[in-house]
């Protein structure tokens, strides 16, 4: 054994013993039931922006890690890391007793997991399944109905943070599920993040994950605004960034992406299209309950101008546009005495 695997294996908890698992896809490497989560096969599927480099940390740590991806991909990093790519993704459940997702929408983890089909159980059935996506809690919840009547077992465990806290592993994991099953994941994802924090059963974790994404959200978009104004009235960027960051507004988040507008630097950290995609959701939550969310609902409409200007692709801060372009078609009044 590897003695990045016995680190790995030395850090981690037994399951508990009231989990029963059931073979149903071929065997291939899977433990026997009686293993403890140290002698686990882990699977992560979902390579993008955000599961890319957080499977590179769990694969670092010495994790028995197979990964595949819907998408075709570079798994040279992956491999480095120790990780075994996957020919198929039933090639990966056959051979993992807790599975990662990490995919960008509902419809990607449907197909993955071949729900509404006979194949749904065949993956599910006896194995952990471990949310990391971003959905609505709705969704989540029923994912984890349809799961558990598999003979499954489901836990959620969104993510706080961008691209590059998840690659130093210092992402905030949100968990919620099962107690008998929170604590295997809890050790499952140490190599991934610098914090876990308990949010009860699902859909406990996914919506605490958007009340912390309504905060993002709002926050950066007026770090956008207000970088906006300054340059508009001939503030010098870079000492516009000096005083926020010198003040008591600073915080990681607003350093890295005032850095980034002062620079024009749109390189991907959170897409343009993941945060339009969040907002809605968020949305959604706030209707179901019956309240309002006024600043997210701006919010909302900006990211959606800012895709339909061609830049989904990009940094969250490229909102700068929208705002850019609603200046640009502001009525401006004659100057007085004219």
């Amino acid at each position: 054994m590897p003695a990045s695997s016995a680190a790995w294996r030395a850090r981690t908890t037994p399951w508990s013993s009231s989990v029963r698992f059931v073979n149903v896809l071929p065997v291939a490497n899977r433990k026997p039931c009686g293993a403890s989560v140290h002698d686990k096969s882990i699977g992560f599927i979902g390579l993008g922006v955000m599961g890319s480099p957080m499977a590179v940390n769990l694969a670092r740590s010495g994790a028995p890690l197979t990964v595949w991806s819907r998408s075709p991909g570079q798994y040279d990093t992956l491999r480095a890391a120790g990780a075994t790519v996957a020919e198929s993704v039933d090639a990966l459940f056959s051979q993992c007793d807790i599975v990662i997702l990490m995919l960008a929408h509902e419809a990607a983890i449907d197909e993955v997991l071949a729900r509404g089909t006979p194949r749904f159980e065949q993956r599910v059935a006896g194995r952990l399944i471990v949310n990391m996506s971003t959905t609505s809690p709705g969704y989540s919840r029923s994912l984890g109905d349809d799961i558990a009547a598999s003979q499954g077992h489901y836990v959620e465990a969104p993510v706080s943070g961008s691209r590059k806290p998840a690659e130093d592993a210092q992402l905030v994991v949100m968990l919620a599920g099962p107690p008998e099953h929170l604590e295997t994941v809890r050790e499952l994802v140490r190599p991934m993040c610098r914090e876990t924090i308990t949010c009860g059963t699902v859909p406990g974790a996914l919506t605490m994950k958007l009340a912390v994404n309504l905060f993002l959200i709002t926050m950066v978009t007026g770090l956008t605004e207000a970088t906006h104004f300054a340059q508009r009235h001939g503030i010098d960027l870079a000492q516009f960034a000096q005083a926020l960051n010198a003040g008591p507004m600073a915080s990681n988040v607003s350093r890295v992406k005032i850095d980034k507008l002062v620079t024009q630097d749109f390189s991907v950290q959170a897409a343009i299209t993941d945060v339009l995609k969040n907002s809605r959701l968020v949305a959604e939550a706030a209707r179901d309950v019956g309240i309002a969310s006024p600043l997210l609902d701006v919010c909302h409409a900006l990211y959606g101008e800012t895709e339909a200007l061609g830049h989904g692709a990009i940094d969250m801060v490229a909102v700068i546009h929208a705002i850019e372009q609603r200046t640009a078609g502001l009525d401006r009044p004659a100057p007085a005495g004219q």
